[in-house]
């Protein structure tokens, strides 16, 4: 079963039953060499599901002091797809290696 890192609005519970329909299992985990800086959010549906106007969105560092924690969320393929239509066309989907040694997908900016 693939695995998806949320470090910001999928962790809500709203967002997941919006998104998903349903509440997701994961558990803490943390990026290393990764740090956050906030998007201005325009896609109206993604602002109504949030209710945040800014997100965080993770931008490549390559210093290992730096570090991003969130939960390790387990999806199906079909909910990866899911969350693509949620993250808007600022961030894109790549794979990356946990602290826990989990593999998963993240979404970075573009």
């Amino acid at each position: 079963m693939p695995h998806l890192f949320s470090y910001g609005t999928l962790q809500k519970e709203q967002v997941q039953l919006e998104t998903f329909g349903r509440i997701l299992q994961g558990k803490k985990d943390a990026l290393s060499g990764y740090k956050l800086r906030m998007l201005e959010i325009t896609d109206p549906e993604v602002l109504r599901k949030s209710g945040q106007k800014y997100h965080p969105v993770l931008e490549f560092s390559g210093n290992d002091q730096d570090e991003v924690g969130g939960v390790l969320f387990e999806v199906t393929e079909a909910e990866i797809l899911q969350a693509d239509e949620y993250e808007v066309d600022d961030y894109k989907r790549i794979e990356a290696i946990f602290k826990s040694g989990e593999k998963g997908f993240i979404y970075v900016g573009v």
